[in-house]
Parts: C-alpha cells; sequence; structure tokens
C-alpha cells in the first residue's frame, strides 16, 4: 500500500502547477438534466423536451432526416424510440454525432473535461492510483468510448507525461472508440497535432497516431475491436446518448411507445402506444417493475457484459460518469441544442438526444462478474480525488483577473449540487479481488489491505 504522504506526493508530481484556458460558459451550458419529470408520452401526445428553435444549419439537415424518416414510417409503419434514436445520432448521411456531434460553446452542450482541466487531471490520477492498487501491471490500455473532442484523453494524457518517471516502465497506450469520422478528426488534431493516419491494413483500428508525448492511440467503431489486455475503460457522457426503448403501463398490460407521423400534421412526427405487447416488452419489462413509465437501453447492457467480461479476464477497471438515477425514474427522454432543451421530434439529426442512464440496470448487467461502486455524485467523487487540493494551486498561479474568475465559475459549475454537481455520477466496475479485504484472523500472514478506490472513499487523498 502507498503510504498517504507519497500518495500527496504522487497527486502533486502528476498535476504540477500550471493551468490550461478553457472557454469560459454560462450556467446553463452543461447537458444537464431538467429539475422536474417530463410529461409521460402517450398516444397522439406531443414529444418530451421544450421547443427549441432551429439554428444556421438545422432547417437544411432537420429536412434531409425528417424527409428520410416519413418516408421510412409511410412505408413500414411506427418504429420503437430506440430506432428513432439510432437514425437521429449516428444515420451515416445526415446523423447528428456523425455529421456535427456539437460538444463545446459553439455547440449544443458542454461536458465537463471542456469547463477544467482539473476534471480530466483528476480521472488521469484515478487510473494510475488503481494501477498501483494492482501491482504496476507492465502494460495498460486506456480505452475511451466516445471520447468527444479528446479534450478528456489529452488531459489525462498530460498526467501521464508528468509522471513519466513512475511509467517508465509501464507499456500505456490509448485507444479511442468513436463512429464520428468528423469527431474522430478533431480528436486526432488535438491528441496528435494532425499527424494520425488511416489505418487500411489493420481491419480493427482504421486510424492510428502517436500523441505529442509519444503514447500510441489507435481508434476504432465498436468495443469489440479494442484488443484485449489489461485496461482502463472510461465512459464520460457516453451511454446518456444510446438507443432507449420506452414502455408505458396501460389497463391493458405493457405497451412500447413509439414514433409515428401525425396524422393532422403529415410532416410532423408524433409518440403513440403499441396497440399490443411488443418483443422488447416481453424481454425488458421485469415482473417485479413497480413504475408505470419505463425505459431500458439494451445497448448498455451489452456493453456493460462486454466490459464485465474483459475486466474479470484481463483485468483493468471502468469508470463511467454520467447523468442518471439508480432504478427510480421514469421518463427521462429529451433533447439539446444550442444549451437549450429542445423538442426530441422536431428537426431529427440537428439536437442531442439522450436519457438518463438507469446505474441499477447496468448494475444488474454485469451479472457478478466484477464488483461495482457507486454511483456517488461528481461532488463527492471530485472531493475525495482533490480537486479542492488542485484549484487552490491553479487559482495560486493565476495571473490575471480573468482567469481567476474563470477558475473559480469552473469549480462551481462541476462541484455546485444546481448545476453538474449533484447531476451526474460515477460508477466504477472493478475485479471482486479489488474490494476483498485479507483474512486476517484466520490467515495472519496474508497481505496487507489494499488501498481505498480512488474517488469513492476519501481516504486516498486525506
Amino acid at each position: 500500500m502507498v503510504p498517504l504522504p507519497a500518495r500527496r506526493a504522487l497527486v502533486a508530481a502528476a498535476l504540477g502547477t500550471a493551468g490550461r484556458r478553457r472557454f469560459p460558459c454560462h450556467a446553463g451550458n452543461g447537458r444537464l438534466p431538467p429539475s422536474a419529470s417530463l410529461p409521460l408520452p402517450a398516444a397522439a401526445r406531443p414529444s418530451s423536451g421544450a421547443a427549441g428553435e432551429a439554428g444556421a444549419e438545422g432547417p437544411d439537415r432537420g429536412s434531409a432526416m425528417l424527409r428520410h424518416l416519413l418516408l421510412k414510417l409511410r412505408a413500414t409503419g411506427p418504429v420503437t424510440v430506440a430506432e428513432y434514436m439510432r437514425e437521429a445520432l449516428t444515420n451515416p448521411g445526415q446523423g447528428y454525432y456523425t455529421r456535427r456531434g456539437g460538444i463545446g460553446d459553439s455547440g449544443d452542450f458542454v461536458t465537463s473535461p471542456e469547463i477544467s482541466q482539473a476534471f480530466g487531471e483528476l480521472i488521469g490520477i484515478w487510473c494510475v492510483s488503481e494501477w498501483i492498487a494492482a501491482g504496476k501491471p507492465k502494460a495498460f490500455q486506456l480505452v475511451e468510448l466516445g471520447p468527444g473532442r479528446g479534450t478528456l484523453a489529452d488531459d489525462m494524457l498530460r498526467v501521464f507525461n508528468q509522471l513519466a518517471s513512475l511509467l517508465s516502465k509501464c507499456g500505456v497506450s490509448i485507444h479511442l472508440v468513436e463512429v464520428s469520422p468528423k469527431l474522430s478528426e478533431i480528436q486526432a488534431l488535438m491528441l496528435t497535432g494532425g499527424k494520425a493516419q488511416s489505418n487500411p491494413e489493420d481491419k480493427s483500428a482504421y486510424m492510428k497516431g502517436v500523441s505529442k508525448t509519444g503514447i500510441p492511440i489507435f481508434w476504432y467503431r465498436d468495443i469489440q475491436d479494442v484488443p484485449s489486455g489489461y485496461s482502463f475503460y472510461l465512459a464520460h457522457e457516453f451511454f446518456d446518448a444510446l438507443p432507449i426503448h420506452k414502455f408505458q403501463r396501460t389497463e391493458k398490460g405493457w405497451r412500447e411507445v413509439l414514433v409515428d407521423v401525425d396524422p393532422e400534421v403529415p410532416d410532423q412526427l408524433r409518440f403513440v402506444l403499441s396497440p399490443s405487447s411488443t418483443p422488447a416488452t416481453e424481454n425488458f419489462i421485469q415482473p417485479e417493475e413497480t413504475r408505470d413509465h419505463v425505459e431500458v437501453c439494451p445497448e448498455a447492457g451489452v456493453i456493460i457484459q462486454r466490459l464485465a467480461c474483459r475486466i474479470e479476464k484481463d483485468g483493468g477497471a471502468a469508470l463511467i460518469a454520467d447523468y442518471g438515477h439508480d432504478g427510480t425514474k421514469t421518463d427521462t427522454f429529451r433533447g439539446f441544442r444550442n444549451h437549450k432543451l429542445h423538442d426530441v421530434l422536431k428537426a431529427p439529426g440537428t439536437a442531442d438526444l439522450t436519457a438518463d442512464v438507469d446505474f441499477s440496470y447496468l448494475r444488474k448487467m454485469t451479472q457478478g462478474r466484477t464488483a461495482t461502486l457507486g454511483p456517488i455524485k461528481q461532488r463527492e467523487f471530485l472531493k475525495n480525488m482533490g480537486i479542492d487540493l488542485r484549484f487552490q494551486v491553479l487559482l495560486q498561479n493565476s495571473r490575471d483577473t480573468a482567469t481567476h474568475e474563470q477558475l473559480l465559475h469552473s469549480y462551481d459549475m462541476l462541484m455546485n449540487p444546481k448545476k453538474m454537481g449533484d447531476c451526474f455520477n460515477f460508477f466504477a466496475l472493478l475485479p471482486h479481488h479489488r474490494l476483498a479485504q485479507p483474512d486476517q484472523k484466520n490467515k495472519p500472514d496474508s497481505k496487507s489491505p489494499l488501498p481505498p478506490v480512488a474517488g469513492f472513499d476519501e481516504l486516498l487523498l486525506k
């Protein structure tokens, strides 16, 4: 076990004193859930979410995607909400993420890594801390699902560079799972200075490059393409964008919420209820369910199963950061455009569509292959990781009033319970042996207790 003073020194060495400017963002810029549940969708009822204004590029793209969907619906009938989300977000021609992916102050939402460098730095420390607890394996892969603009990975790479002497005997590699051609270009520019190259000879990684600090980086379209091995899997605001199925309890039993053409306004969409149960209803609604409206994300379950199998076999850990609940919420499906709530059925393809992550479902889908920790609030996790100390250092080294104020604003955005502090949660998957305590009573010669898991226990840094 690394002594506490040594761990404090490790954090200080990793973070340094230099600050990096992030663009300012006002209090509503985060992709935050509304304070109250949105209306339950039902037959012929307008969609969840608030109506948003079309942006500069909205009408053309929205019209193209809408025409595509209208033709599809008229030919095949209503589709599930999951199929609608999949088309609107990842359609190769007009999907929101494949064509745009509006992260940043000029986009549709801002994520925590975009607000402050400290967020990514502390996630980097988390990985190093778990690597040390595992006995410093000879290599580890950092695998990020949906890496956005690459900001989180960039901040983590800076930490790894600061700790180069500690990691000198460890082979570190970065593996990014990204379906958006536009975002992968942005990531390559940030992480490699634009020196990444297409990788046609490798059927799994479609692009590869080397970071500015000499660490190899690979891009994949699917988690299954990432090589096996001891890995840290990161999913920051990834699971919330995966397609969901929505279900409504009725007098006749459970019915699935579908998307269809509005017969009264032929160029618009509406929600309807399936006339009878669907295959998804039979498979995803549990007999003990007490809620009247349920959202289920099967893709999230499949990905969690794959991560749990990998961690069980090869070691490592997964850290998931997202807004969500522990099996208590009902209707959370909503859209974001220009940092405002946007009607989910208006101008498809021009807005981010999202739903709260059900962490109880993720826990269940590990099927006992790994241990789980959380969910805990973002402000608790970051406080346990030492964010207060980090911001003290950054404030002390800020050279002007504008930087000082921006740092205070960033801290408030990340930690304020009414902003991101309580809206976002951290959830971890770890090998069972990571949490097992030695049997000192029956086996006095057993190893000393493992250090607490960073972020989920405040003892790590205090």
